[in-house]
């Protein structure tokens, strides 16, 4: 399970150091990709594995389902650490999430299953607004049988 946030830099050649406290649980390959709330996905194999497997079982006549395959795979990259744990982080995925090209501060954040790579003013703005509507979220939830 990925939980905890850290802020980290991006370096001019694309380059982020992973967690430590992430790096086990990634494995030796892992995919990066974009997101929801314009923000980066990060995988380890065996999820990546998964979500590919469940979109392989939709109905390719379901134009959702092939909007949303397009979205998530066309921009998919797999990124396998270097020696000191950092992954390249494509260009095209930097600029998608609004992560500047020179020495960009990002948090990297877990999220039970995945990680998410966010510019850090963007994440600071989603949180200011997620923060707004935690109560209504949590009696949404509450309704669902979460709390």
């Amino acid at each position: 399970m990925f939980i905890g946030s850290y802020e980290h830099t991006i370096d001019v050649k694309g380059r982020m150091a992973v967690p430590s406290r992430f790096r086990e649980q990634l494995g030796e390959v892992m995919y990066v990709t974009r997101w929801l709330d314009k923000c980066l996905a990060l995988y380890p194999e065996s999820e990546f594995k998964k979500i590919s497997d469940k979109l392989a079982a939709l109905s390719q006549a379901d134009v959702n389902a092939r909007n949303f395959r397009r979205l998530f795979f066309s921009e998919a990259t797999e990124v396998v650490p270097d020696k000191q744990g950092r992954i390249n982080i494509a260009a095209r995925l930097r600029q998608f999430a609004g992560i500047s090209a020179d020495d960009a501060q990002v948090i990297v954040v877990g999220v039970d299953n995945y990680i998410e790579i966010w510019a850090l003013d963007a994440w600071n703005e989603a949180q200011d607004a997620v923060e707004e509507n935690a109560d209504s979220m949590a009696e949404s939830l509450a309704k669902l049988g979460v709390f």
